[in-house]
């Protein structure tokens, strides 16, 4: 995380998403308790910057969309419509977007974050 930017000083638990630096922090207490590589949206497919709420999650979902279908994904929290934080095991490209709007992260990275998070955890997604 670079100095120029702070979060918030929050209460409780809450997930920054750095869409410029492909980075992702678990905070607790206001203090970083996990921090992990991400791959955000590529060009045309742009991952939504906003403050959201974890509304539901999945130990594992089969993902259909425009030019794929992945089955067995692992880990999904899903924080605006179909935006969602889960584990990606079909690429190695973490810290480069080229998803198609999801946050993904290794899979052990999302399983940790899966087991941490709680529905209506704060996810805060900037670039």
């Amino acid at each position: 995380m670079t100095a120029a930017y702070r979060p918030l000083p929050l209460e409780g638990k809450w997930i920054e998403v750095d869409l410029t630096q492909q980075m992702l922090w678990a905070y607790e207490g206001g203090e970083v308790v996990f921090s992990t590589d991400i791959s955000s949206g590529a060009p045309g497919t742009a991952t939504r910057v906003g403050r959201y709420r974890i509304q539901t999650k999945h130990v594992s979902q089969h993902l259909v969309g425009a030019g794929y279908s992945l089955p067995d994904v692992p880990h999904i929290q899903y924080y605006s419509g179909a935006f969602a934080i889960h584990g990606a095991y079909w690429h190695d490209d973490f810290g480069t977007p080229v998803s198609h709007g999801c946050v993904n992260l290794p899979t052990a990275e999302a399983e940790w974050l899966f087991n941490w998070a709680e529905v209506g955890t704060l996810v805060n997604v900037h670039g």
